[in-house]
């Protein structure tokens, strides 16, 4: 489902294709688009060749497509599009990442964060941190913030946006929630948003590594508001929980926890 974001296509094309990622190429649903897939990889053979080298887990797919017949006369306008719309958050990260920062649900009140805990002299980890939102709500508090994202392009837009506000305790660094580049113990608030829920008990464990104990784990946006999977996992391993409102995009929950001392408390 295309989430909207995108309101000037002129930015994008099949060649921002090679702007993405391994982990984003790896993320693409193998189920979904197959002509369409077909089409690129068969009309753009050097699309096809960068995805198998930037991501070898998924060079069995592509194979599989380019096998597949394809029909070259068909519209390609209608076909980019459609490639594009099914990758919209990837691409607008890869090629403009001011467009998420614009977007009316990135305002949420900084409160259902900064309230949560005093962050003052903390070291935080920002998991997922995209353009930044959490990050810099907190990062004139904390005595420095980790800014953990695998898209190199808001890397770059993270560290620019870090020098445009003077902040000067804000590190940027690649990573992912199942793979986070600290040591266990490391940070007094570990956090995240829109992350949390693909592999539960990994994604769990992980955050829970790197912070100290009673040091708070926080995810907000953490769900929807739903009692599904995540929601029950979560409330399940002690987390508590409240809703709160994202403009533009409806109610959401939020969840924390302090990390025990030891196993036994």
């Amino acid at each position: 489902m295309a989430l909207g974001w995108i309101k000037n296509f002129d930015e994008f094309s099949f060649d921002s294709l090679l702007l993405l990622e391994e982990c984003q190429i790896e993320w693409i649903d193998e189920t979904s688009l197959l002509e369409e897939w077909t089409y690129v990889f068969k009309k753009y053979p050097y699309i096809a060749r960068f995805f198998k080298n930037k991501a070898p887990n998924k060079a069995e797919w592509v194979d599989r497509c380019t096998k597949r017949n394809a029909d070259l006369n068909a519209d390609e306008k209608v076909i980019e599009r459609k490639i594009i719309l099914n990758l919209e958050d990837f691409l607008v990260y890869a090629v403009n990442p001011s467009i998420y920062d614009d977007m009316p649900f990135v305002g949420w009140d900084e409160k259902e964060l900064t309230d949560l805990i005093d962050f003052s002299d903390k070291r935080v980890i920002d998991i997922g941190s995209g353009t930044g939102k959490q990050a810099f709500a907190v990062a004139e508090m904390a005595r420095e913030v980790y800014c953990v994202e695998p898209v190199a392009n808001l890397r770059k837009y993270l560290q620019e946006k870090a020098k445009k506000r003077g902040l000067r305790n804000i590190r940027v660094v690649d990573g992912l929630i199942t793979k986070l580049p600290f040591e266990d113990d490391f940070a007094d608030v570990t956090m995240g948003g829109h992350v949390f829920g693909d592999f539960l008990e990994n994604e769990y464990a992980e955050t829970m590594r790197v912070t100290k104990p009673g040091g708070m784990v926080i995810f907000i946006p953490g769900n929807v508001d739903s009692d599904n999977g995540i929601h029950k996992f979560l409330i399940e391993k002690g987390f508590s929980f409240e809703r709160f409102m994202e403009p533009g995009d409806g109610m959401k929950r939020k969840y924390w926890v302090i990390k025990r001392t030891n196993k036994n408390d």
